[in-house]
């Protein structure tokens, strides 16, 4: 069985996300979407939160589980018998940080193949810290996660769903 793993902080989990996924799971026999439960930036939701976010997101997607992780990935891929390593890229400064992880990753665990997944049009602009800030603001996450990651975000900042857009000059655009 060729198991795959899709590692991430997944902070909160977007529709980019979803769709590296199932285009992954096309892919191998397995994909596990792996949630790492430390990542060094500050998180909003908890690990706990995050894998329930993928397993939802997830669910009745054939061949796709959703599960988290400490220490490297490179680590519980082998314990799960991964092959590979999936990630996304969005542009080229993502490309150039995956690769230097996928170099080191190569070092640390030869056998363990690096899987890149360009990303699809609809979503080269998004990102989990672009979403934080547009649900922070209020404004509209239409098309951007999942309907109950939208809840869970409008919950956390306690926005109203569906709220106007963020002023053009407020926050990241």
């Amino acid at each position: 069985m060729r198991i795959a793993l899709y590692p991430g902080s997944f902070d909160p989990f977007t529709n980019g996300h979803l769709d590296i996924a199932q285009r992954a799971a096309k892919l191998f026999d397995k994909l596990i979407v792996a949630v790492y439960e430390h990542p060094t930036k500050n998180v909003l939701f908890s690990a706990e939160e995050r894998q329930e976010m993928v397993r939802q997101a997830v669910e009745g997607v054939p061949k796709i589980e959703a599960a988290s992780f400490s220490g490297l990935s490179v680590e519980y891929a082998r314990s799960r018998n991964a092959c590979a390593l999936v990630r996304g890229l969005r542009a080229l400064s993502d490309f150039d940080y995956e690769f230097q992880i996928a170099l080191m990753n190569r070092n640390l665990s030869p056998d363990l193949e690096a899987t890149f997944l360009m990303t699809s049009l609809p979503y080269v602009f998004l990102s989990s810290s672009i979403v934080k800030e547009i649900a922070k603001l209020g404004g509209p996450l239409d098309g951007l996660v999942p309907t109950h990651v939208e809840g869970a975000l409008r919950r956390r900042f306690g926005a109203p769903s569906g709220s106007a857009a963020p002023h053009p000059g407020g926050g990241r655009s």
